[in-house]
């Protein structure tokens, strides 16, 4: 039986998010429907606005950093049942295309999709669901296999963070790179991804992290999360100074860099980091028209001398039936720092609020708490 409930809707190009009343149907084969209970207000929510949906059919339910509870199991789901803690997955490995066919579903080409099953009740218009979730609601429904069950012990409100943020970057350190014991690190961007790269460089026993950012707070946030040494790259030039913190009579520079911002001068600053070898990992959402420009021959900084490489982060290239787990039992055993990434909580009315506050204010994360 449908249940009704709200969610947080764009409904036109270029207008504010606003809260509607929705229609959730229930779950078809394969599909659970979730009881949402906090949302992490992730940036890749801000750029499917600003960005006019991004591609998406009007009207959108936001919100892709979800945790909540199983309230009904479709057909053929035996794994999961009513009451089950679980954290939304917006990548569940399809199982068909060539990636999950090798034997490597952590580069899954397509993920499981759901069935639109959210309707805006004043006019049944079916919505949208960012990345297959749609948290930004009281109810969603997703495929059974990207709802992954939590421990019971787990508090969902910091559970939801690792949905996106976390696992994009302690998986961008663990997986994407990964970083090898006593290596060099430098991260530039310190918001929740940044913070969170910072982390997984931090368990992954990097001897050096060096944290790069304009903003001062972000800085002493990085440090509280496992940085060495941060670079204001407002007062000083960023990669001459990360390569001078890490002179070592072999021109410097650090065996993996990470760009945390979006910006393609970010990316251009992570490869010029790089020791000889070193890698350098690009994990910021991109706009269609952003290129960069690698100098190919400088003898300290360029690809072909320095014999760079450059990797792409998606969500971590993370298995989330694995990792979900895997992070929140670093939490439960203190080792991952989650309650400290967690700057405001928040109403299902707050959201263009919380937009807001990401643009211009010091937030890590503002989540959603229903």
């Amino acid at each position: 039986m449908a249940v009704e409930g709200k969610a947080v809707i764009l409904e036109n190009p270029g207008e504010p998010a606003v809260l509607r009343d929705v229609i959730v149907e229930d779950p078809g084969p394969g599909e659970v429907l979730i009881r949402v209970e906090a949302s992490g207000v992730c940036h890749t929510d801000l750029t499917v606005k600003n960005l006019n949906g991004n591609g998406m059919p009007f009207p959108i339910v936001l919100g892709h950093e979800g945790a909540g509870y199983v309230e009904a199991v479709g057909e053929g789901v035996s794994h999961l049942q009513k009451g089950d803690p679980v954290v939304i997955a917006y990548r569940a490995p399809c199982e068909r295309c060539p990636a999950c066919l090798r034997g490597d579903p952590r580069r899954c080409y397509m993920a499981l999709r759901p069935k639109q099953r959210i309707k805006r009740k004043s006019d049944g218009a079916v919505c949208s669901q960012v990345l297959r979730c749609g948290t930004f609601a009281t109810h969603t429904v997703v495929h059974s296999k990207a709802a992954i069950k939590m421990p019971s012990e787990m508090p969902l409100d910091k559970a939801c963070l690792i949905a996106c943020g976390v696992v994009t970057g302690v998986g961008a350190a663990m997986n994407t790179a990964p970083v090898f014991y006593g290596a060099r690190v430098a991260v530039i961007g310190c918001g929740g991804v940044g913070l969170s790269v910072i982390q997984g460089a931090r368990l992954m026993h990097a001897k050096q992290i060096i944290a790069v950012d304009i903003k001062e707070k972000k800085l002493e946030w990085a440090r509280n999360f496992g940085a060495t040494h941060v670079v204001n790259a407002q007062k000083e030039d960023a990669v001459a100074a990360v390569r001078k913190l890490t002179e070592d009579g072999w021109d410097g520079g650090v065996e993996f860099a990470f760009e945390a911002t979006g910006i393609p001068a970010s990316t251009e600053q992570a490869v010029r980091m790089l020791a000889y070898g070193g890698t350098a990992v690009n994990i910021g959402f991109p706009a269609a028209s952003d290129e960069i420009h690698l100098n190919l021959g400088d003898m300290a900084t360029g690809v072909y001398w320095n014999k760079a490489s450059l990797r792409v982060c998606h969500c971590g290239d993370c298995l989330a039936s694995h990792d979900f787990p895997f992070l929140a039992g670093l939490y439960l055993k203190g080792e991952l720092k989650l309650d400290e990434m967690v700057t405001h909580k928040i109403t299902l009315n707050d959201v263009e609020d919380a937009f807001h506050e990401m643009e211009t204010g010091d937030v890590i994360r503002s989540v959603i708490v229903i």
